[in-house]
């Protein structure tokens, strides 16, 4: 029974997002969905590649959060249109909350959106939202055993960004490992090694943008 009801939930959400790449196709609208472990850097990565790309691409924002309204804010003083969805306990963003505040957006003169998924590794990787692509970050903090540990997410990012590599010197971390491993679920995997704090690895990603949006 509990199967079947997963089934019909992800059937249903399935049918929202072709709507809704339907919609951010007929506008051109390249759309990124940014998934991580909490802590892991989405919002500090967001404020750096916004910076880096400059006013070079019209972007907006989609905040994911549990509660709270702090990574919107960080967003919006960047002066960059951003609307935030607080999920209420809901692990995940799905494509009907998406759908829901797409007019809360100047996506006529949108070319690059993001969307920035709550705090997980597990739940949003299932979920499709009408993106492009899907991007998993993971910190060097978390440990080198998590693509084994959560493979469904690196199975279905297009791109694995590996965060905070300034702390690399002080961590028992193998970066090769994360590498291979991601590699074994997901041949095809993009890997950027970045650093919001120190700027490294940031140019080879926004690069990695521009090539897909242009």
């Amino acid at each position: 029974m509990k199967l079947k009801l997963a089934d019909k939930i992800l059937t249903a959400n399935e049918r929202i997002a072709e709507g809704n790449r339907k919609f951010f196709d007929e506008r051109g609208i390249f759309v990124i969905n940014l998934i991580s472990s909490p802590g892991a850097g989405k919002t500090t990565l967001l404020e750096t590649t916004i910076k880096a790309l400059g006013s070079e691409v019209k972007l907006g924002v989609i905040e994911g959060d549990i509660m709270g309204t702090d990574d919107a804010e960080r967003i919006d003083r960047l002066g960059v249109p951003v609307v935030q969805i607080n999920t209420g306990g809901a692990c995940h963003l799905d494509a009907g909350m998406i759908s829901d505040v797409l007019g809360e957006l100047p996506l006529d003169t949108t070319r690059l959106l993001f969307i920035e998924n709550v705090g997980n590794l597990v739940c949003p990787a299932e979920f499709k939202l009408g993106e492009d692509v899907k991007v998993a970050i993971l910190s060097l903090t978390e440990g080198h055993d998590k693509p084994l540990k959560y493979p469904i997410i690196f199975q279905e990012s297009k791109a694995l960004l590996i965060s905070k590599v300034d702390l690399k010197p002080f961590l028992d971390v193998d970066v090769e490992k994360i590498k291979r491993d991601a590699r074994s679920l997901n041949p095809s995997i993009e890997i950027f090694e970045i650093s919001s704090k120190t700027g490294e690895g940031i140019g080879q990603w926004v690069q990695w943008i521009k090539t897909l949006i242009s």
